[in-house]
């Protein structure tokens, strides 16, 4: 049960442009509906390797959109699948799954910028708190999300990462409220809504499907949600 929300602190990937879906799940039905010539197991071991190599790396630049990085991410993704089984072209593919995940997101970010614009007009606060690259900002423009926060708190910026829960007091900070005032609405519930939970916190789970079968119980979100626009419903 959510009680006396004054500000809203939102995730950005799997939350505003995915619709819950984890990215991983999402850039694998992009292989799917494309056909890519690989199992689910290596492309898991590559989108793996990418996310690491990303994150331990400074290949993304802050002027990079989102396109931009996601043609980077899945070119080392796909370059690890080669090195990995014969035969893989990545010219062949990487082409198709990007226009493919790139529409997929515009679709996703389209109906989420309706709900933020609502939330907006009605005099909500809200925030942006995300593991990103340092790019964010660019992102937010590219996507339609440019001055619909009233801060953004990046973890490539601030230097703490999610599920590292100070991550979200500095959202409650940035919003100038109490901690219990304030609602996480993410996709990860591990990596959102527990951290959410620890740092004071109420939280909406907006649960899609998930990167494995295991499933959490729940517990730790005070509401559940399906699609984004159920906040407003």
């Amino acid at each position: 049960m959510l009680n006396n929300i004054k500000g809203y602190i939102f995730d950005y990937g799997g939350t505003l442009d995915t619709g819950g879906m984890h990215w991983g799940k999402a850039l694998w039905h992009a292989y799917e509906r494309q056909q890519v010539p690989v199992t689910e197991e290596m492309f898991r071991e590559g989108y793996v390797h990418a996310e690491r190599t990303l994150g331990k790396n400074r290949i993304i630049m802050p002027d990079f959109t989102f396109r931009r990085t996601l043609d980077t991410k899945l070119r080392i993704e796909m370059e690890y699948i080669a090195e990995h089984q014969t035969g893989f072209a990545v010219d062949e593919w990487h082409g198709k799954v990007l226009d493919d995940i790139y529409a997929m997101t515009c679709h996703y970010t389209t109906e989420s910028r309706k709900v933020l614009q609502q939330l907006k007009e009605q005099g909500e606060r809200m925030v942006l708190v995300s593991n990103f690259y340092g790019n964010v900002a660019t992102v937010l423009e590219e996507m339609g999300f440019a001055g619909m926060f009233d801060s953004i708190v990046e973890s490539a910026v601030v230097g703490i990462r999610k599920p590292d829960p100070r991550i979200f007091t500095l959202g409650v900070e940035a919003l100038g409220l109490k901690a219990n005032e304030c609602v996480v609405v993410g996709d990860s519930y591990d990596k959102d809504i527990e951290p959410a939970k620890k740092a004071g916190c109420q939280t909406i789970w907006i649960k899609g499907e998930g990167w494995t079968d295991d499933e959490p119980d729940g517990a730790h979100a005070d509401a559940i949600i399906e699609t984004l626009d159920e906040i407003i419903k």
